[in-house]
């Protein structure tokens, strides 16, 4: 068990109603813009109840997959089988490198000092929330790169995606969805739909690495707390798309730009 882990109390003491609140709270930020809130989720995990960051990151990570698990099917109702199911040479193309990288991504987090790690998601939000502002407030064009390149930059693209979302304990649907649509030319509907069909087992393989280490532990003696915070963000995001269109994308993207910001500024200052 790394120290990090140890600085963390290891069962939170949260109310249900609290902590369902807090994962709605975030279900509902992530619903507004179509996602997960799982970037949101982190910090809340570790500023509000307590964790230190590679339990955050475990937690964080147990939601998403269950998340992403009650999403995919309305997802796929919304974009038929076979038209997702067309694209299958892309979500082949980004889990050639995803899967690999949500391996190594899971190996580097276990292994880094707990003040080391802070400072990376520090950095990583940064990432999300500049990935953010050029996803949803830009028009994606296409790189139409020849077959040779599409190839291994998918493989590179998806083993650094899945890098990022083993260490935020993410989807990776932020970086996923732009890259989809940049690299192979889909629409950003369908886009959205294979970045799931890619996020699966790339968490479920970031799981089975997390699972080899004694850190897992903070899931067991967390189980309720995982399923009630999941709870909050399904209904959150659901509420949230209810809500998708009422505040104007150049309104709403940088005011939860500025969120990711803040918190990361607020991590890269933790010891």
């Amino acid at each position: 068990m790394t120290t990090d882990q140890n600085l963390a109390p290891l069962r939170s003491t949260h109310s249900a109603p609290v902590v369902f609140g807090a994962g709605a709270a975030i279900g509902v930020l992530g619903g507004m813009i179509g996602l997960g809130g799982a970037e949101f989720r982190l910090p809340l995990l570790i500023s509000l109840f307590g964790f230190a960051a590679l339990s955050a990151v475990i937690l964080n990570k147990a939601m998403s997959l269950v998340v992403v698990l009650v999403a995919l099917p309305a997802r796929l109702a919304a974009v038929s089988v076979s038209e997702v199911a067309a694209h299958w040479p892309v979500a082949v193309n980004l889990l050639a490198g995803s899967l690999a990288g949500a391996w190594a991504g899971a190996s580097w987090a276990v292994r880094m000092r707990g003040s080391t790690l802070y400072k990376v998601l520090a950095g990583l939000m940064v990432l999300m929330a500049v990935a953010l502002l050029v996803t949803h407030t830009t028009a994606l064009g296409t790189l139409t790169l020849p077959l040779w390149a599409e190839v291994p930059s998918g493989v590179v693209a998806g083993f650094g995606i899945g890098v990022v979302a083993a260490i935020m304990g993410v989807a990776g649907g932020e970086l996923l969805i732009p890259t989809i649509v940049l690299l192979f030319g889909v629409d950003i509907k369908t886009a959205g739909s294979l970045s799931l069909l890619v996020s699966l087992p790339t968490m479920l393989v970031a799981f089975a690495r997390y699972s080899r280490d004694g850190s897992f532990a903070v899931l067991r003696a967390n189980r309720r707390f995982t399923l009630v915070m999941a709870a909050g963000s399904i209904a959150g995001a659901m509420l949230g798309g209810l809500l998708l269109g009422v505040f104007p994308d150049l309104v709403l993207i940088p005011v939860l730009a500025v969120i990711l910001l803040v918190s990361s500024a607020k991590l890269a200052r933790h010891d």
